[in-house]
Parts: C-alpha cells; sequence; structure tokens
C-alpha cells in the first residue's frame, strides 16, 4: 500500500472513531432514548386512534341503530313507517316542554326528537305548511345519524309534493326541469390522501427530533464540560471532527424517522379506512423508497442542528434556539396546506415538503418515476453539505472553543 493509501485510510478513521465516540455516548444515555422512542411511536399511535376514531362512528349507526323519540307520531303514520324502514326505531313520547327535552337529548340515548304539533293533521289536510320539529344537541356528535334522520324527512316532503301534484293533473317532473347526477373519478387512494396528507408532515418530524439531543451534547455540551479542547488537540481536522458528530445525530435521526413511518405504515394498512371512503395503497416496496429518499432529511436536520449550536452561547441557548429553529422546516408544508395548491414540481425542492408531497403521491397511487425521488434526495443532500461545510469552517476559528 502506498503512503498516499495510508493516509488517506488514516483520516477516514478519525471521523469514523468520532462517529462510533459520539454514538456510543449517545446510546448510553437510556432514559433520553426512551423519551425519544416515546415520541417516535406515539404520533403513529394517535393518527391510528383518529381515524380509528372516525371509523368507529361512521359505522355506529348501521351497527346499532338510530334511536328517536317521536311526540305526536301518530299523525303521520306514513312518516313512521318510512323511518322505520331507514332502520330508525321511533319511540313514541308523551308530550314534554323544552326543558325535558333538553334533557332527553343530553342523556345521548336518543339521536334526536321530532315533535309534531296538534294542528298538525289539520294543516296537513288542507294543504297548508305542517311544520314537523326537529330537536337535536348539536354536542353530542351524532350529526351522522342525525343527517340520516333529516334525509328520510326530505324524501317523505318530496313524496307528498308529487302526490298532491298528481292530484291536479301535474307531472311532477314539471317542477324539476334539470336533474343533476354527479359522477366522480376520483379514486378512493387519491380521496384519502387529501385527507391523510395533512397529517403525513408530522411523520418526518422525528428527523428533527432524534438527533437534537446528540447534536447539542456533542458541540454545545462538550464546549461547556472543555472537553472539546481535548478533542481539538487530537492530530485530526476541523471537518473530521463535525463530520463525525453530524453523522452520529443524523443515523438517530434516520432511525426514529424510519421507524415512525414503519408504524404508520402499519397501522393505516390495518385500519379498515374503506370504511369512511378511504384507502392506503403504499406497500412496502414504495415505504422503502420513501424512507430512503428521506434519509438526506436526517441529515439535513443533523446538519443544521449542529452549525445552529455551535454558534450558541451555551447548552441551554442552543436547546432555545433550536426548539424554534426545528419548527421553520413545517412552515412550507403548513403553507401550502392552508393555501390548498395544487401538487407543482417546485416542491420536490424544498426539503420536508418534498418528502411530504413525495409520501402524499405515493399514497394516491401516482405513477411518479424517478426525478421526484432524486429531488427529494437531493435537496436535502445539498443543504445537509451546505450545513456541514458551514459548521466545519466554525470550528477551525478559535473563538468558537473559547467562546464560553
Amino acid at each position: 500500500m502506498s503512503a498516499t493509501a495510508t493516509g488517506q485510510a488514516r483520516r477516514k478513521a478519525k471521523w469514523r472513531i468520532v462517529f462510533l465516540k459520539e454514538l456510543r455516548e449517545t446510546l448510553r444515555d437510556r432514559r433520553a432514548l426512551s423519551l425519544l422512542a416515546m415520541f417516535t411511536v406515539i404520533y403513529p399511535i394517535m393518527l391510528g386512534y383518529v381515524l380509528n376514531q372516525q371509523i368507529e362512528r361512521a359505522t355506529r349507526s348501521e351497527r346499532e341503530g338510530i334511536e328517536l323519540a317521536v311526540i305526536g307520531g301518530t299523525q303521520a303514520p306514513t312518516l313512521m313507517a318510512q323511518l322505520k324502514q331507514k332502520n330508525i326505531t321511533v319511540h313514541e313520547t308523551a308530550p314534554m316542554d323544552e326543558e325535558a327535552i333538553g334533557a332527553l337529548l343530553r342523556a345521548r340515548k336518543m339521536v334526536a326528537l321530532l315533535r309534531l304539533p296538534e294542528r298538525f293533521t289539520e294543516n296537513y289536510q288542507a294543504m297548508r305548511p305542517a311544520r314537523i320539529e326537529l330537536w337535536y344537541d348539536s354536542a353530542t356528535e351524532q350529526d351522522r345519524r342525525r343527517r340520516d334522520v333529516e334525509d328520510v324527512l326530505h324524501a317523505y316532503d318530496a313524496n307528498i309534493a308529487s302526490a298532491r301534484l298528481l292530484a291536479h293533473g301535474v307531472s311532477p317532473a314539471t317542477l324539476s326541469p334539470i336533474r343533476l347526477q354527479r359522477y366522480d373519478t376520483g379514486s378512493t387512494a387519491a380521496r384519502s390522501a387529501g385527507l391523510i396528507g395533512s397529517m403525513l408532515g408530522f411523520l418526518f418530524f422525528p428527523a428533527f427530533i432524534c438527533g437534537m439531543s446528540a447534536a447539542v451534547d456533542s458541540t454545545a455540551g462538550e464546549r461547556e464540560r472543555r472537553s472539546l479542547e481535548v478533542l481539538m488537540a487530537q492530530p485530526a481536522h476541523a471537518w473530521e471532527l463535525v463530520v463525525g458528530k453530524w453523522l452520529a445525530a443524523g443515523a438517530l435521526a434516520a432511525a426514529g424517522m424510519t421507524l415512525a413511518l414503519t408504524l404508520a405504515h402499519v397501522v393505516l394498512s390495518w385500519l379498515p379506512l374503506e370504511e369512511i371512503g378511504l384507502s392506503w395503497r403504499v406497500g412496502w416496496g414504495d415505504l422503502a423508497l420513501v424512507c430512503l429518499a428521506s434519509v438526506p432529511l436526517s441529515l439535513f436536520a443533523a446538519g443544521v442542528q449542529i452549525a445552529v449550536a455551535m454558534n450558541a452561547k451555551s447548552f441551554k441557548e442552543a436547546q432555545s434556539v433550536l426548539s424554534f429553529v426545528t419548527l421553520v422546516p413545517m412552515v412550507p408544508g403548513l403553507a401550502v396546506s392552508m393555501l390548498d395548491l395544487k401538487t407543482a414540481g417546485w416542491m420536490y425542492l424544498v426539503p420536508m415538503l418534498s418528502n411530504q408531497t413525495l409520501l402524499r403521491e405515493t399514497a394516491k397511487g401516482s405513477e411518479l418515476g424517478p426525478l421526484p425521488f432524486v429531488l427529494t434526495f437531493a435537496c436535502s443532500a445539498l443543504a445537509a453539505l451546505a450545513a456541514v461545510a458551514f459548521a466545519s469552517r466554525r470550528m477551525q476559528s478559535e473563538r468558537y472553543v473559547l467562546a464560553v
């Protein structure tokens, strides 16, 4: 082996030694690792819980039926029959005042209460508007089942109108010169991506959380403990020290983000999303490509955190500044969601937003091709290298070590 090759091998070993040293020290802090693991796991579980609650609410009416209290129902036997045909259980109730009706609905045993006034039959036979009162409590979160009752009332109203028109020799079609029919060509996967897509951005948040502790501790922390002076006295270049610390923090961030994405994929694949008209069509191969394209995002986060922490005057200041800096990458995704922007090519050039867009389009089942994956990988990778270059230059300054 030539002398040049030997020198290069030794140089590579230095950043690798720093990397292994930082990683070993971080893994020894099991308490911090437990908190990071809990943070990584908790969001996919929360996402699954929220969607499962939606599914439960959507299917509850079909499983349990709809309980409806009715006052004066004997005046409209046809309406009562139509309600029963729609699996709505009618409970004939004695007349009661508003306070008693409110107490009945707050008990949440009844979806709503129908009250037919005493003059309902008289007005109906005289072909005057016959009032029907629908009482409900909007705080009981039974809107879907209440709308089922309202659909029956609208159908009942339409049937009466048609019958009266026929009695007068007028075709009911006269009042409906236009019949609108809607055809939705959007796939179930596309609709689900629109709803779930707003939640996907948080799955990449562990990239900014899981490596932050290691980044701060290996820079601002070591400087406060005066151990950084000993490290810089070693025969190693500044960039080798920074790269070792950067890769250690980036490895933790990549592991946390991959775990969050994997858990979310398992949860979303397990949930019966078709019950609420959604689906999750991401295969394990697609997920692996998304995770691979997102690795530079973890390195970008680690690079920015090391660069920021090196410019902080103390460990606490570094933590405070990074708590704010960590939220900045979420801004483009939130802006796109609030402005309701359609997917465009420039979105793959913004770190974090590109990852969110890539996963959302993959969930839709779109034919993306290799370019979005390459752009997502490259934009974060270039930003990460720029951050590491800045941190390496900062490390070369003696003012950094003596700045405490």
